[in-house]
């Protein structure tokens, strides 16, 4: 009876530790996985008519701001020609000397074609440099840019597709040496690809109502590297699938419901394994890399990098689910003049955790457009709480009109 007692309690404390240490496993892999990339501020929504949307845009109605969002959406714009310029102090919460500005435009060619070119600058505001000793060697104003041309083309009355070239320039610590090594400014190539499809003739529950899609793969390109011989980190590959509907009330009110879905098409880091205390082992004696307990190998060429994101979280299945970001946005539009616009933006909390709601309203005069927007940020302490933005845009048909009736 003793022995089958002392049994019967080796064996509860053997399956309570299993479980202790399942559930250790289990929130191990729920830890903080964020993906990192060189030049993150490519993925920043750079116009206010967005940005109060919970930065949705892949399938919303085509304007100035096209380039950035889906290229394949400037064939259906229904003006000849326009031009947007956006400004937002970034990260105001951390540092105030932190913005991003863009311009862009497009210009209609025919009836089935357009052209697009945009340039997007980020300045990371004044840093002091200073050696191992604390002393003042010099003063540095790091920015990064991104000059951008695009064309799209429709195939049809309701199908569209658009490709664009971008080269990318990031210059963080003005050439100085790092530990030694002379750091250099970044430099990369990067095409975007999207498709866009439209329907004016859809009714839903017997009202009238326009359906967009669009699918967006944007900064397809080389990886960049701030020193010569230093591992190069990929740039911000990434995928927005979205949808548009927008219901026509009637000539002069009009409501549209938008989402989109984002997902970085580049490695997540691995958990590396390590030894009973914690430490890393060491690195294979073969290949001389570090030993993966779960995930991939990150250090992959860019296709493999693309193709393997969809299947490379060390979490698995779930993992790969947490890393797919939801943007939802509202917008109420009257007489094509006034609007009013809401979102909300959802990143999982393993993930980076940026969740916030968006507001903004927009006004359209004879010939400006003027765009606001307003960050309200759901977590705590999180800086990019209370981040504004302002867009104003120019339409060039209206300025023709204008002119020719004087």
């Amino acid at each position: 009876m003793k022995r089958v007692i002392i049994i019967s309690l080796f064996i509860a404390l053997l399956q309570s530790h299993v479980a202790q240490a399942q559930n250790e496993q289990k929130q191990s892999i729920l830890q903080l996985n964020t993906i990192t990339t060189a030049v993150p501020f490519l993925l920043i929504a750079p116009d206010s008519r967005s940005g109060a949307m919970g930065d949705v845009g892949v399938a919303s109605s085509p304007d100035a701001n096209s380039m950035h969002w889906n290229v394949a959406k400037m064939a259906f714009v229904e003006k000849e020609m326009g031009i947007s310029i956006s400004y937002s102090p970034w990260l105001r919460a951390l540092v105030p000397d932190i913005n991003l500005s863009y311009v862009s435009g497009y210009k209609r060619i025919g009836k089935d074609k357009a052209i697009g070119a945009s340039l997007r600058y980020f300045s990371l505001g004044d840093i002091k440099f200073t050696d191992e000793g604390g002393n003042a060697i010099g003063d540095f104003n790091p920015a990064e840019f991104a000059f951008d041309v695009g064309f799209s083309q429709k195939f049809g009355d309701r199908f569209s597709g658009g490709i664009a070239a971008r080269y990318i320039y990031s210059n963080l610590t003005g050439g100085i040496d790092v530990g030694g090594t002379n750091s250099q400014a970044g430099k990369s190539f990067a095409v975007d690809v999207g498709v866009f499809y439209t329907n004016d003739d859809v009714a839903v529950l017997g009202q009238d109502a326009i359906l967009n899609l669009g699918l967006n793969i944007s900064n397809i390109g080389a990886k960049i590297g701030y020193t010569a011989d230093a591992v190069k980190d990929f740039i911000p590959i990434n995928m927005r699938l979205g949808q548009s509907l927008t219901f026509v009330l009637d000539d002069y009110n009009s409501f549209s419901v938008l989402t989109d879905i984002n997902k970085l098409l580049v490695p997540t880091p691995p958990i590396y394994a390590t030894d009973d205390f914690g430490n890393p082992l060491p690195p294979d004696p073969v290949t001389g890399e570090q030993v993966i307990e779960s995930g991939k190998d990150p250090d992959v060429s860019i296709v493999t990098g693309m193709l393997n994101s969809f299947s490379d979280a060390p979490g698995g299945f779930s993992e790969e689910l947490r890393e797919y970001n939801i943007s939802a946005g509202l917008e109420y539009l009257y007489n094509k003049q006034f609007a009013v616009r809401a979102g909300y933006f959802h990143e999982s909390a393993t993930k980076g955790n940026r969740k916030y709601f968006t507001t903004g309203l927009g006004l359209k005069l004879s010939v400006f457009s003027i765009d606001f927007s307003y960050l309200i940020s759901v977590t705590q302490q999180n800086p990019l709480a209370n981040t504004v933005r302002f867009s104003l845009m120019f339409d060039f048909d209206a300025f023709k009109k204008q002119n020719k009736e004087e």
